[in-house]
Parts: structure tokens; C-alpha cells; sequence
């Protein structure tokens, strides 16, 4: 679903990610851990075509981002650390205009953010400004118009961040079940038991380098997920 091949982004001087390689298929719940600058954002920002990589290639579905790069978002969701929405919109008309961007049938719209707004309990604050939401709403809302358009991936930088505990939750039995359907979820995180408990595969990015990358057994084995990063990252 998701193919990254030898993927280096520069910034000046500064490699950011250095000749990572990564392929997420149909169906994986894909965790990306990694301390604070160590290239997540780069590589989750070049994999969804906002950066573009200086060397390297990624396919979604099997199509070249780089050739054909419409053609890929509209396979994909990208929800990033810190939601960047239409402040001057309300909650439903920003969930609207994701849809019109995405052609989302209105029947099939309207019964997605229902079910979507409902379970992350929002569903009330639709028709208030989005400039009034506060961090952990506008996450939310940013989840719901990531979802309307049922997308094959699902790139995620930091999801959990601001949620409260009871969508959180949520967020995970969404996350299980979209990968059950055979959808993919490529997403970084700080919160390493929720990659340990949620994850299929993981992969851990030390200073733009890929260190390890496989099954939560491969890359753990008997130990927890905490110790193995605390020692490759000594």
C-alpha cells in the first residue's frame, strides 16, 4: 500500500532522513517511533507528497507519487501533529468541503460524519466555529474528515496527542478495524505501549537512520518495545 524506497530529504546541510526504505501493506497497523528530530515528520510529510524527496521513490497502491500524484492522495488521509484547519468555518462545513474536494456521494457523507461524530462525541459541535475548538476538538475533527472519504491509507503524525482517553480508545477500535477491511495505517507516535499493544509492524528512526524494522516480535523479541528503543537510542 504504502512503498518507500530509499527515500533522502535534505534541509541545507542537515540530512533529515538518510536512504530509508519501508513498505506497509494492505492491511498493517504500521508504528514509526523515533525521538524528537529524528525524521518522522520528513519522511510521514515527503510519504504523502508535501515534501518532496531530494533522492528516492514512493508508490502508493503501486503508483509513483512522484508521476502521478493526484491520482495518490486521493488513496490517502493525511492527519498531521497539529491540525492546521478553516479557522472562519464551522465544524460541518469543514467536514463538507473535504468531501466536495473528495467527490464523497452526499448520502455516504452524511452517514460517515454522523457515525464519526457520534463516536468521538462532536457530533453536538458541528455547527460552531472551528476557531472556538479547542486543541483536542480540532483533532478530532481533523480525524472525522480524514475518515469521509473511506481512503485505502491512512498517514498519521502523533494521532493521540490531545485526544482524551475515551476517544483514544475509539480511535484505536478504528484504526483495528479499518486495517481488518484491508486498509493500511502508517503512523508515528511517543506513546510506545499503544505501538506495542496496537502495532503489526514497527519500524525506529535514530537521526534520519532506519535502525530496525519488522513484526512487534522481530523488533522486541522478549523485552518491551520502552527498553528496546531506550537501547538503540544510547
Amino acid at each position: 500500500m504504502l512503498r518507500i524506497e530509499h527515500l533522502t530529504k535534505k534541509f541545507g546541510s542537515k540530512v533529515a532522513v538518510d536512504d530509508l526504505s519501508l513498505h506497509i501493506q494492505p492491511g498493517e497497523l504500521f508504528g514509526f517511533i523515533g525521538h524528537n528530530g529524528a525524521g518522522k515528520t520528513t519522511t510521514l510529510k515527503s510519504a504523502v507528497g508535501i515534501l518532496r524527496p531530494d533522492e528516492g521513490e514512493i508508490f502508493i497502491d503501486g503508483i509513483s507519487l512522484a508521476e502521478k500524484p493526484l491520482e495518490c492522495k486521493k488513496k490517502l488521509a493525511y492527519i498531521p501533529d497539529n491540525p492546521d484547519l478553516y479557522d472562519f468555518m464551522t465544524g460541518i462545513k469543514y467536514l463538507n468541503f473535504v468531501g466536495d474536494i473528495y467527490g464523497v456521494p452526499a448520502d455516504e457523507r452524511h452517514a460517515l460524519i454522523n457515525k464519526y461524530a457520534e463516536a468521538f462525541e462532536i457530533k453536538g459541535n458541528l455547527g460552531q466555529s472551528v476557531q472556538s475548538y479547542s486543541h483536542g476538538m480540532k483533532q478530532k475533527l481533523a480525524l472525522i474528515s480524514a475518515l469521509i472519504h473511506s481512503p485505502k491509507l491512512i498517514i498519521m503524525d502523533e494521532p493521540f496527542v490531545g485526544l482524551d482517553p475515551k476517544s483514544s480508545h475509539v480511535l484505536k477500535e478504528i484504526m483495528a478495524d479499518i486495517c481488518s477491511q484491508g486498509g493500511a495505517i502508517f503512523f508515528s507516535t511517543h506513546v510506545l505501549e499503544v505501538a506495542e499493544k496496537l502495532c503489526h509492524k514497527v519500524a525506529i528512526i535514530k537521526n534520519g537512520r532506519l535502525v530496525v524494522s519488522g513484526t512487534m516480535d522481530e523488533v522486541k523479541g522478549d523485552d518491551s518495545l520502552e527498553s528496546v528503543f531506550l537501547e538503540l537510542e544510547e
